[in-house]
């Protein structure tokens, strides 16, 4: 609740994911100013909204958390502690201007040909006449293309269009460059004096999900298409890459997106239980090509739809989407993760044939499809052109999200679920893998980081090394996978080193068998594989393939080499042989 000490309150707040805009001019004084933030406890907030408005099932941390537009993972998950911080953690700064850019949106539409349409709108903060000047610029600073803007009431708009190949395209890594491009906007008054200026960088480049019928099998296929290019998505899961967020440098993403291209990965998922990552995380994939599934803030729950909660809703979902929309990295946006699971679980009231849109879902007691499929898809299509998908895993076409001949799907009948050997990954394929994984322990000195001094603890069931594995049934699901496939040791050396090459055959031989489902155009059976996970957000033991330290694991690795352009594999099949002749015929 921020107020400065010159004793007038500015606002009360009540969202981690929203930048709030306050007018302070005619409270400030000359001299010193004070700006005093008061923090009150987001859990007990939670836990009073929590008994107003009823209790909700989840999978993972406190039932209050699905109250609070927070972080979800703070209040714990099975690969993270509980660690509910507090403070400001983004700028807060001040701000003098007379008029300035409100919203400025450029949409970039490339049509079949690759022929292009940029199209530039221009909001000012108040409703006046003035002038801008809209400029295409190359790398280089080269100015390309060029448009007077009048501004009528405070909105303005333009049009650039380029013929095909006149400008060059965008490309996810591996299919080409990633050329950028700069949108430049200077506005003046009707006299010429400069009011304000804003840029944006952005690539040019033709998107789709294609959802068709597939030859031979049932179902659709559920793919991402770039400039008329059908491609395979291989890749991660990210979780946000520290406890604590403030610790998070610009060069440590850097490093973390790097590791991804350098292990031949074309797609990252930032997952919902999480936050809208900064800039830089954006930016920086639009640099390396990486492709970007991003999640709307709502993870694994039976979440609310009260009106308070919704406009909450509605303000986050607003501002993200216009300060993520121009990126052409961004290729698709998903409401929620695993909530529809939490529903099928719960046998909550979910009819996926009801798509009638007078139906009231707050009424029922999965209020928040209300959100997955009014608010957010409204939102997101009026501020954007983004591909919107209700959730991840979603099927549509009035399946279970367990099915895997629509839509994407989160494959964990291994580790969790049915537990089902590695081997049989071919039999488990989606027509998108958007989640699956292994356990492996981290790099060695990870380990020996979190055991400290204390030798004693330096064996794989100690007090120490379970607080540092989250996932429930871990010791028994380990072993499991263990027992089935080596005959190991239980030195921690050793047992570290098994589990690390467990995770790894296991994850590399998902990517072998899925990528021999993408078999060409009409026969893509599965689309995409996307590890969970990259990153751990401290040191632990979890589904990394990549320790806190940014030490890959023998996974990454494994990875790296099944998604080269070309990989070799083969999968056992049990075939029975019946010769007449022979006595042991069966």
């Amino acid at each position: 609740m921020p107020s400065p000490k010159n004793g007038h309150k500015l606002a009360e707040t009540n969202n981690m994911f929203v930048s709030y805009r306050l007018p302070a001019k005619k409270h400030l004084k000359v001299g010193t100013n004070d700006l005093l933030l008061t923090f009150p406890s987001s859990y007990l907030i939670g836990k009073e909204l929590e008994a107003a408005h009823g209790k909700g099932a989840l999978w993972n941390g406190d039932s209050s958390r699905l109250h609070v537009r927070t972080a979800q993972y703070r209040y714990g998950w099975d690969w993270g502690p509980v660690l509910l911080t507090t403070g400001p953690w983004k700028p807060v700064y001040l701000e003098a201007y007379n008029v300035r850019i409100d919203d400025l949106r450029v949409s970039t539409k490339v049509d079949e040909s690759l022929a292009v349409v940029i199209d530039v709108t221009i909001a000012l903060s108040s409703e006046v006449s003035a002038k801008a000047c809209l400029v295409l610029k190359d790398a280089s600073g080269k100015a390309l293309k060029t448009a007077d803007i009048t501004i009528s009431k405070g909105q303005g708009s333009a049009s650039l269009e380029s013929k095909a190949g006149e400008l060059e395209l965008w490309w996810p890594v591996g299919y080409g460059k990633q050329v950028l491009y700069t949108v430049d906007v200077q506005v003046a008054d009707e006299g010429g004096k400069p009011l304000d200026s804003k840029a944006q960088k952005i690539g040019v480049r033709r998107l789709r999900i294609v959802q068709d019928p597939l030859e031979g099998e049932e179902g659709r296929s559920f793919l991402f298409e770039v400039n008329n290019v059908r491609i395979f998505c291989g890749g991660s899961n990210w979780i946000p890459a520290d406890s604590f967020l403030t610790n998070i440098s610009d060069d440590r993403y850097r490093a973390w997106l790097q590791l991804m291209v350098d292990g031949n990965q074309n797609m990252i998922r930032v997952w919902g239980g999480g936050i809208y990552e900064p800039d830089i995380f954006y930016d920086t994939c639009d640099e390396l090509g990486l492709l970007v599934w991003q999640d709307s803030m709502f993870g694994c729950g039976q979440y609310p739809a009260y009106d308070d909660f919704l406009k909450r809703v509605e303000a986050e979902t607003e501002q993200n989407v216009k300060r993520l929309r121009h990126h052409p990295s961004l290729a698709i946006w998903a409401g929620n993760n695993e909530d529809y699971q939490v529903a099928e679980s719960m046998k909550l009231e979910l009819d996926y044939n009801d798509e009638n849109p007078k139906s009231d879902f707050r009424k029922t007691n999965f209020p928040a499809r209300h959100i997955y499929e009014r608010v957010l898809p409204s939102i997101i299509n009026k501020h954007s052109d983004i591909f919107y998908h209700r959730g991840s895993p979603y099927s549509g076409y009035g399946k279970p999200t367990n099915d895997r001949t629509y839509g994407d799907l989160h494959q964990w009948n291994v580790w969790h679920g049915s537990q089902e050997p590695w081997h049989n990954w071919d039999q488990l394929s989606g027509r998108f893998v958007s989640e699956f994984g292994m356990q492996g322990y981290p790099d060695i000195r990870t380990v020996d980081y979190w055991v400290g001094d204390d030798k004693a603890e330096r064996y794989p069931q100690s007090r120490t090394m379970n607080n540092h594995n989250k996932a429930d049934g871990f010791e028994r699901r380990l072993e499991l996978y263990l027992m089935e496939n080596f005959k190991h040791a239980f030195d921690i050396e050793s047992y570290v080193y098994y589990t690390q090459v467990m995770q790894a055959e296991t994850l590399a031989s998902a990517y072998r068998l899925w990528r021999r489902n993408w078999r060409g155009k009409g026969r893509e059976y599965t689309a995409g594989a996307l590890v969970w996970q990259i990153n751990d957000c401290w040191p632990v033991t979890s589904w990394a393939i990549v320790d806190y330290f940014l030490r890959p694991k023998p996974a990454y690795f494994s990875i790296k080499r099944e998604l080269r352009p070309f990989t070799v594999g083969m999968t056992r099949k049990e075939v029975i042989t019946y010769s007449p002749n022979h006595p042991n015929t069966r």
